[in-house]
């Protein structure tokens, strides 16, 4: 660093430098020293040629500094930098626009209108406090909402901001001045239903005139497949000869494939075709993006608990089964859902470990009942006797 040069004026002084654009030209750089609340203060104020700074200007704007009527160019900045940034509200329309290709963008905007615009689209981002953030996730737990859900608002809300510091919409901002206190959440929730539900489901969905919302979660059931998945679904994806189903853009990101079972094959031979490209189509034949209405009709007529989801449960229900049948490993499990890690698919473990259990008491009651049934008669033949019989 230039050394430093004192002036006639007290408190300024400057350091020699480069001239702005020109690379060569040498120009004076002026600093000012004061003291204020017991602290000292030491600032840049301006170059010789670019801000036309002197010695006596550098000395009235020390004066003014320490008489609290003029701001440092730090807080000049900073001030800019928020007039531009503009209100949450503003950052968020920026997030938004820059997200679309996000599969979660749709739910991103649920989140923000649902629990987010309301309290923060006008507050600016220099405004929000700790304290904000605790508010929020205080008043959507109030609303019994899943915590999971209260969490991914709070989520949303520090990735706009984190977006915007990336993007230099607010670089004045520092989010990690900011405590994002989360949920706690238990992702290993796994739902199930009873036979007697199973039984009263399946009767609903055979008799329902919604055809395709009720064939839809009828191949949740049958393969385990995700409510994107399903949405997503193509009569080109599905190949019959081969007997497999291709899953494309799944939430793993990569296509991938899965058996066609001799259930989901029939649902769909006997699926109605409506001209559409996919197989559970939405408006105008295009990609199907809610059935919340219908699968909720479904779901109360079944009978069905409040909090099993009808998609995304009936997947669990399918891995459920397939786990406690004792029939299929964890790493095949795994490949059936499409689990990216080992790690989703050990929620089910317990309950192939059952079915090994019952199955290993079917070798233990046989050992108990050797020597409780009366022995039989054992004939034993002489040589002689087997010689002439």
């Amino acid at each position: 660093m230039a050394k430093r040069i004192k002036t006639t004026y007290p408190g300024i002084y400057y350091r020699e430098g480069k001239r702005a654009g020109t690379g060569k030209a040498i120009e004076k750089i002026y600093y000012i020293v004061f003291k204020k609340d017991g602290k000292t203060h030491e600032e840049k104020v301006g170059r010789q040629y670019q801000d036309d700074m002197t010695p006596a200007r550098a000395a009235r704007i020390r004066a003014e500094r320490i008489e609290n009527k003029r701001k440092s160019r730090k807080e000049i900045r900073e001030e800019q930098s928020r007039k531009e940034a503009g209100t949450i509200g503003k950052l968020w329309e920026a997030f938004y626009e820059a997200k679309q290709a996000n599969k979660s963008i749709k739910d991103d905007y649920y989140r923000w209108k649902a629990y987010l615009e309301k309290e923060f689209a006008k507050k600016e981002p220099q405004e929000l406090v700790t304290l904000d953030i605790d508010r929020l996730r205080r008043s959507l737990t109030k609303k019994d909402l899943a915590p999971a859900t209260v969490k991914q608002a709070v989520v949303l809300l520090k990735r706009i901001l984190n977006f915007s510091v990336q993007r230099g919409l607010c670089p004045a901002i520092d989010p990690s001045r900011l405590h994002f206190e989360m949920p706690k959440v238990n992702n290993l929730k796994t739902e199930d239903l009873s036979s007697e539900q199973l039984n009263s489901l399946l009767k609903v969905l055979h008799e329902s005139t919604n055809r395709q919302v009720a064939n839809l979660m009828l191949m949740a059931l049958y393969t385990g497949m995700r409510r994107g998945e399903l949405f997503r679904l193509q009569w080109s994806h599905v190949d019959f000869k081969r007997n497999f189903i291709t899953l494309k853009d799944p939430k793993g990101g990569v296509d991938q494939k899965i058996p066609l079972n001799q259930a989901a094959r029939q649902l769909l031979e006997n699926h109605e075709r409506t001209g559409s490209d996919y197989v559970f189509p939405g408006a105008k034949g295009g990609e199907r993006k809610d059935c919340r209405r219908a699968t909720a009709i479904i779901k109360k007529e079944a009978g069905l608990p409040k909090d099993f989801r009808p998609i995304h449960g009936l997947r669990h229900v399918y891995a459920s089964m397939l786990a406690s049948s004792g029939k299929v490993d964890l790493y095949t499990l795994q490949k059936l859902m499409t689990h990216k890690s080992s790690a989703m698919t050990q929620r089910y473990a317990h309950l192939r470990d059952e079915a090994l259990q019952r199955a290993s008491d079917v070798a233990g009651n046989i050992f108990d009942n050797i020597g409780k049934e009366e022995p039989k008669k054992v004939h034993f033949f002489s040589k002689k006797q087997s010689e002439n019989s």
